[in-house]
């Protein structure tokens, strides 16, 4: 269990300061190793921007921080675990598509020897997979990288086609789901 982190579409946060909700993944954590998970997960700007900044208080469940907010730090906080594998199931729903993609390629520049599951519903966020899985009612119906699943997947081509005329951003008014 120690190797694997997982971060849910809904986590939850407890209250205490955000440091406090980051080092539940790593109680012995620094700052600066705070900070640095922080940045892979796209948090570090808005938390810097708070009035108490890492001591700024989380009320209960987080309801002082927004969803996409949330989402990040307990991104940053699966990730101070220093997991071999890293579940990522929708864990950026809340977030709009350029932060999405922005935590991808800190992913893969900054925690390339992790290996990521990522769950999504986003195209966007499983293109640069190596091997993606495309199910459709709990049924298996595509297995591959994005590029043979575009040639040979038909709900994937179908889903790939409604994310890109709206650009997939589901958090923009008119978005597709």
């Amino acid at each position: 269990r120690n190797a694997v982190s997982v971060v849910l579409q809904q986590n939850t946060l407890f209250s205490g300061s955000i440091l406090d909700n980051l080092r539940w993944g790593n109680e012995k954590a620094t700052l600066e190793e705070c900070r640095e998970a922080c940045r892979i997960a796209q948090a570090d700007d808005f938390i810097m921007e708070m009035p108490e900044q890492y001591q700024t208080k989380i009320e209960q469940g987080g309801t002082n921080v927004s969803g996409g907010q949330k989402q990040r730090i307990c991104i940053a906080r699966a990730m101070l675990k220093k997991p071999k594998i890293l579940v990522l199931d929708d864990s950026t729903s809340a977030c709009d598509t350029e932060t999405d993609a922005k935590i991808r390629a800190a992913f893969r520049d900054q925690l390339s020897g992790m290996t990521k599951i990522i769950i999504a519903q986003r195209i966007s966020s499983v293109k640069d997979c190596d091997r993606i899985l495309v199910m459709d009612n709990g049924m298996v119906t595509g297995f591959g990288t994005h590029d043979e699943l575009l040639r040979t997947n038909d709900l994937y081509q179908e889903i790939s086609k409604i994310q890109n005329e709206d650009r997939g951003d589901f958090d923009k008014k008119g978005g597709k789901a």
